[in-house]
């Protein structure tokens, strides 16, 4: 077993850019100091032969996580070994924390001149770390780089961690929602199976008949909370900032709440009452909803259900628009390992070796266009239709993202609660959040 630093120990947290359980609601998202630099020859070489290079003198660099523990640290292991092996002069050190003390302890070494070398951020993070200095510039490293063609990432998933046309980080994983359905109840109400082209209308009249089935039967469920309502804002054609304004409450925000909220009102989607502390996610599973709005992660969750159900990308209104809850990979820059630890990244994100190791763990999934490195993923059913995963990436939409994230999506959250409660109109609810975004810019 490789040695590993256990700088925390505890249970993975993932944000609804992770994973959740079927029981649980289903979206919510010692330094080394040996030198890095080359061995100076000081013997000639004997008369007759040529001098040679000394081989470069072995690095350790630390590598600090959070999505590996507890469940995928033998994976890690694999690809740090097949790292090694090509990279003979490179060791990488574990350290890892549960995600909820993670960027708490990263941002404490960082200030106590102690950063690991490289670290796993989420998108979220990603924009405050990079804006603070914190990371290396990756793109020189790249643009000199013979071995790697950017291409082989979604440039949508390039591009996230990438910030005022700097590099400053490398995808490693995502997760993606899709809207999931039950293929009994749409057969029973004799309806047509969602497809690609659905929109708004076409899922709303699906619902309504399917909560016609009976009084224990619901349409549809898609939380109704910040995660779910930037994506289905996008939707239609708004979001949260534009050109540096606040514009959550612009009308086509508004008018996407008002969509999610109708589906309550209607009778349509179960209220929490009507759920009765059952997740959305159980009830899914026991036949309860016709359609549920939800993350990938919860293909192994459904397994247990006793009937057919299958995957499709979301409708969208004016526009498509689906989640993208990304990590990445970044290199410290206070690092004087940062060449090593740019290496190892790119092994870690890019290397068909260690995409194969995490597409058969299930450990998420590799952000790489290269779709035969999916095929043992995407022949597991159910689903059937497993394939719109890598569809969905074609409409994948990064959060609204500000310093005081934390605090924005915590109001944004409290006043869709007062919205759902009958307190608050869908616009009151939203020229509440712009005015409380825009302090929190302040």
């Amino acid at each position: 077993m490789r040695k590993r630093m256990w700088t925390l120990i505890g249970v993975l947290a993932l944000i609804a850019a992770a994973c959740a359980g079927s029981g649980t609601s289903t979206t919510a998202p010692p330094g080394d100091t040996t030198p890095s630099t080359q061995a100076t020859s000081t013997t000639a070489a004997p008369p007759g032969t040529e001098a040679t290079e000394p081989p470069a003198a072995p690095v350790t660099i630390r590598y600090f996580t959070f999505s590996a523990a507890p469940d995928h640290l033998d994976d890690l292991d694999a690809m740090i070994a097949a790292f090694e092996a090509e990279n003979p002069d490179v060791t990488v050190e574990v350290e890892t924390a549960p995600f909820d003390e993670y960027f708490s302890k990263l941002r404490t070494q960082i200030a106590g001149g102690d950063a690991p070398d490289a670290f796993e951020l989420n998108y979220e993070s990603f924009v405050d770390f990079a804006s603070k200095g914190t990371l290396a510039d990756l793109s020189s490293m790249m643009a000199s780089d013979e071995s790697l063609d950017p291409s082989v990432y979604y440039q949508r998933a390039l591009e996230a961690f990438n910030l005022d046309g700097t590099q400053y980080g490398l995808p490693e994983s995502y997760s993606t929602v899709l809207l999931f359905y039950n293929k009994d109840l749409f057969d029973q109400a004799g309806l047509e199976y969602p497809t690609e082209d659905w929109t708004w209308a076409d899922e709303k009249a699906a619902a309504k008949t399917l909560a016609g089935l009976g009084d224990d039967v619901w349409g549809f469920f898609a939380g109704i909370h910040f995660w779910e309502f930037y994506k289905t804002a996008a939707q239609n054609g708004c979001s949260f900032f534009t050109d540096g304004q606040v514009t959550i409450d612009q009308p086509a925000c508004v008018e996407a709440l008002q969509y999610m909220l109708d589906y309550v009102d209607e009778g349509i989607q179960p209220t929490a009452a009507e759920m009765g502390g059952v997740s959305d996610g159980d009830m899914f599973v026991n036949g309860q909803l016709g359609m549920i709005t939800t993350g990938i992660w919860m293909f192994s969750a459904f397994e247990s259900a006793p009937f057919p159900w299958d995957v499709q990308v979301e409708p969208g209104n004016t526009e498509k628009a689906t989640h993208f809850f990304a990590n990445g990979v970044a290199v410290s820059a206070d690092s004087d390992r940062q060449e090593a630890a740019y290496r190892w990244l790119r092994f870690f994100t890019s290397s068909p070796e260690a995409a194969k190791i995490r597409v058969d763990a299930s450990w998420e999934l590799p952000t790489l266009t290269d779709e035969s490195l999916y095929d043992s993923y995407l022949a597991i059913e159910p689903p059937a239709n497993r394939e719109v995963v890598l569809k969905s990436l074609e409409y994948a939409i990064v959060p609204p993202v500000i310093e005081r994230q934390a605090e924005m999506q915590d109001a944004v959250n409290a006043l869709l609660e007062r919205a759902v409660a009958g307190e608050l109109t869908a616009q009151e609810a939203l020229e509440q959040a712009k005015t409380e975004i825009e302090a929190l810019l302040k």
